[in-house]
């Protein structure tokens, strides 16, 4: 039992309102990681340069992350550097070194190809399907894409959307990818495409879920953002969002409606507890008893009861 997370790993050069860092350790499969260890077994396929730190191998096998899959190449690891301003929900790109990443081509041990969970973080969509060949029959497959894709590969990532069970974006993403201005609308369209759920991250607004029942009608499910006091860093709060979700659905091997009800709140709860410091600063102390307070505290906020007239 375990989950499969394809990504990037990558040193984060970060600057907000409240402070910055340089090369810290990040990407996508990093922060899905360590999101995803505190329910599951994650088993990482990503690529690194020879200046990947031992430290930093070192967290994340402190994690219990197995990293057969993290192939080590001669040249730097993948650098981004970026800066978010009076809107936290939008990084501003300022740098951005692919390195070794540029040339990664996903390889799959053969010990990772029968889990049946698999997470596909955001690459180009012709490496997602890549992945997804190369593993037996995973039960539930869930990926992530950005802008770029969508705009550069379109086809190709209508192509990945038929394999895909969860498709986890934003906003903003949503409505570009269906070409909707209202949100409900482009859901609609894009569970006719393949997807049987979308996971839409709102940021400080929360996740909205949407999916289709059996006799096709949309069935809609909210939580709001947890209201954190102090937000330093949102860099990877998605990827820990999404590593919260599916390692938690992998941990309890259920797929129902109900179980990904509850995993969305767990990502949620890691994606509050990610923004609180920069980098993985908060992920790296934290401990499973916050966790657990934290999603009674979540449920605490979205209960009420109806009142009898």
């Amino acid at each position: 039992m375990g989950v499969l997370v394809v990504g990037s790993v990558a040193y984060d050069s970060v600057k907000t309102p409240f402070g910055e860092v340089e090369q810290a350790l990040g990407g996508s499969a990093v922060f899905f990681s360590v999101s995803a260890s505190f329910f599951s077994k994650v088993h990482l396929v990503a690529c690194v340069g020879k200046d990947f730190r031992p430290e930093d191998r070192f967290l994340l096998e402190s994690r219990d992350v197995d990293l057969a899959g993290l192939e080590v190449i001669d040249g730097e690891t993948f650098r981004w550097k970026g800066q978010y301003s009076g809107d936290l929900n939008e990084a501003e790109t300022l740098e951005t070194h692919l390195n070794v990443f540029a040339g990664f081509q996903p390889k799959i041990p053969e010990k990772y190809r029968e889990l049946d969970y698999v997470f596909l973080g955001n690459i180009d969509p012709t490496l997602q399907r890549q992945v997804v060949s190369q593993v037996k029959a995973p039960r539930l497959v869930a990926c992530d894409t950005m802008n770029y894709w969508i705009d550069g590969q379109f086809q190709s990532l209508m192509e990945t959307l038929k394999k895909v069970h969860i498709l986890i974006i934003n906003d903003t993403e949503t409505k570009k990818l269906a070409q909707e201005a209202n949100l409900v609308k482009a859901a609609r369209k894009i569970l006719g495409w393949g997807p049987r759920v979308l996971v839409v991250k709102r940021g400080e607004y929360g996740v909205t879920k949407f999916s289709l029942t059996p006799s096709r009608e949309l069935s809609v499910f909210g939580v709001p953002a947890y209201p954190v006091e102090e937000v330093f860093d949102p860099t990877g709060a998605g990827d820990s969002f999404a590593g919260g979700l599916m390692g938690y659905l992998s941990g309890t091997n259920r797929t129902d409606e109900e179980a990904i009800r509850q995993a969305i709140v767990f990502g949620s709860v890691m994606a509050s507890f990610n923004v609180e410091k920069f980098s993985l600063d908060r992920l790296r102390e934290l401990t499973f008893t916050e966790v657990q307070f934290r999603f009674r505290e979540f449920l605490d906020l979205t209960h009420f009861e109806q009142i009898s007239e």
